[in-house]
C-alpha cells in the first residue's frame, strides 16, 4: 500500500508516517520504479504498536527501547518491566505537577470573584504582578513540566 493508503487505514497523519521513518521506529518502506513508498503489513502493525505506545505518552526513545525488545523476542522481558516502571513514575509525578498546578489555578481564580471591568481584574493584577517578579535575577520559577521528554 502507498503511504495515503496507511494514513488512511491507520489514521496517521502522512507526515507523521514520515517522521517515525526518519526516527527509526518503522523500517524504510520498498519504493516503487516511480519512487512511490510500498508498505506492507508489517509496518502497519508496527505503526499500530507505535501509535499505541504515543497513546500511552511514551517517548520516541521508550519506544525504540520497546521495539527491540519485540523485534528480539527470545530477550528476557526484565528490561521492559524496568522501562515500564520508570514510565509509571514519570506519570505519578506529572500527576503531581498537576494537582499543584490545579491548585495554583484555582487560587488564582479566587483572586477575582466580581464580574469588573478588567483593570481591576485580581486575576490579570496577579498574573502580572508574577510576571514582573518571575523576570527578577534569581527570582524562583515555578511551573509544571510537561512530558517527560
Amino acid at each position: 500500500m502507498k503511504i495515503g493508503e496507511l494514513s488512511k487505514a491507520s489514521g496517521t497523519a502522512i507526515e507523521t508516517i514520515r517522521f517515525y521513518e526518519r526516527e527509526g521506529l518503522l523500517a524504510a518502506p520498498a519504493r516503487t520504479e516511480g519512487n512511490y513508498r510500498i508498505y506492507g503489513d508489517a509496518h502497519a502493525e508496527r505503526l499500530a504498536f507505535v501509535r499505541h505506545c504515543r497513546s500511552l505518552d511514551m517517548t520516541l526513545d521508550e519506544i525504540r527501547a520497546l521495539l527491540r525488545f519485540k523485534d528480539s523476542p527470545a530477550e528476557n522481558c526484565g528490561e521492559v518491566n524496568a522501562l515500564l516502571d520508570a514510565h509509571i513514575g514519570h506519570v505519578a509525578h506529572r500527576i503531581r505537577d498537576l494537582r499543584e498546578l490545579e491548585k495554583q489555578l484555582k487560587a488564582l481564580r479566587q483572586q477575582c470573584l466580581d464580574i469588573e471591568g478588567s483593570n481591576e481584574c485580581g486575576i490579570l493584577r496577579t498574573l502580572a504582578n508574577d510576571a514582573r517578579s518571575s523576570n527578577r535575577p534569581n527570582a524562583k520559577r515555578e511551573h509544571v513540566q510537561g512530558a517527560h521528554r
